[in-house]
């Protein structure tokens, strides 16, 4: 059984083996989801993450899930060597995300106030603004005490929401013992009994259309985490021209479109997120990488060509 609604910007999905769990799972989900938007989130002004961009330069105990969040995004830019760098928060809003995705239109943000749409013009384009580094936020986690430098500003799309995937499956089975698997966005986490012959996943440039419409289709089994990085969904028109929210850190603008989709396979979502989006960043040189850290891929070219890299599952082509 499963259900689908929209969060954090995209869509959730949570799907239980037994449907009897379905209603609880997805009020465990809904909540996981909840505290991690109010953690993390870049686009309200009440998170904790905007609070601790407006303490900028001193010291400050943050709580246990933004400590956490903070953690595994800090572990991301190490493990890359800075490819995937929380840092990049003036980078991307330099490209005009600067609110939730959902509001970016045509060059115009618009903002729902009641009934009455309100058009903001965006103003004139900003130079890329490299990262300035991940190594430059103090964090002790024991403490959870971090020191964000005046300047930098933090952007945790790209583990948080993955981070989310693998608290919530993880808590959904535990509470519930039925065998779950959370999809957000692309972002796949199981855990508990799977149904015969695992989890079937569809796999397409456009997750919410791969159900119907799916490239290849493989088999994800327990506590197995998948997650797909893209350049074709989360476009918008800034300054003239195509963008896409991978930013390159080294250069603060959108990575260079080699790879259009690229889906990893890992123990935790975080790691199948990190790496997938580390090989957006990184491009021709991206299955190379994968492969030399036993990640098994699924790359897909701007062009339709297909790379896989080692340990990659068995694919049903769609009919």
């Amino acid at each position: 059984m499963t259900t689908a609604f929209p969060a954090l910007g995209t869509t959730a999905e949570v799907l239980v083996t037994d449907p009897r769990r379905l209603s609880a799972a997805v009020d465990l989900l809904s909540v996981e989801l909840a505290a991690i938007d109010l953690a993390c989130s870049r686009f309200r002004a009440d998170s904790e993450i905007s609070r601790l961009h407006e303490t900028a330069g001193r010291q400050v105990r943050v709580g246990a899930l933004l400590a956490e969040a903070l953690g595994a995004a800090l572990r991301a830019a190490r493990l890359t060597d800075g490819l995937v760098d929380p840092t990049v928060g003036a980078a991307v809003r330099a490209l005009g995300y600067d609110r939730d995705f959902a509001l970016i239109t045509g060059g115009v943000v618009s903002v729902k106030q009641c009934s009455n749409p309100v058009s903001h013009p965006r103003p004139a384009p900003a130079e890329p603004i490299p990262a300035p580094g991940w190594h430059r936020v103090l964090f002790d986690p024991a403490q959870r005490l971090v020191v964000l430098p005046r300047g930098v500003h933090l952007d945790l799309g790209a583990t948080a929401k993955a981070l989310a995937a693998d608290r919530a499956a993880r808590r959904i089975h535990a509470s519930l013992g039925c065998g779950v698997l959370v999809n957000l966005g692309g972002d796949l986490r199981s855990a508990g009994p799977e149904p015969a012959g695992g989890w079937q996943i569809a796999l397409g440039d456009d997750h919410a259309e791969a159900v119907v419409r799916p490239d290849t289709t493989v088999a994800l089994h327990h506590d197995g985490a998948l997650a797909s990085s893209g350049t074709t969904r989360r476009r918008w028109r800034h300054g003239g021209r195509t963008v896409h929210h991978i930013v390159d850190p080294r250069t603060g603008d959108a990575a260079e479109p080699r790879w259009r989709t690229v889906t990893v396979a890992a123990k935790s979502t975080v790691d199948a997120n990190t790496a997938s989006t580390a090989a957006i960043v990184l491009g021709e040189d991206a299955p190379a990488w994968l492969e030399a850290r036993r990640l098994p891929a699924r790359l897909v070219g701007v062009g339709g060509d297909v790379v896989t890299t080692p340990g990659w599952p068995r694919e049903r082509k769609a009919a």
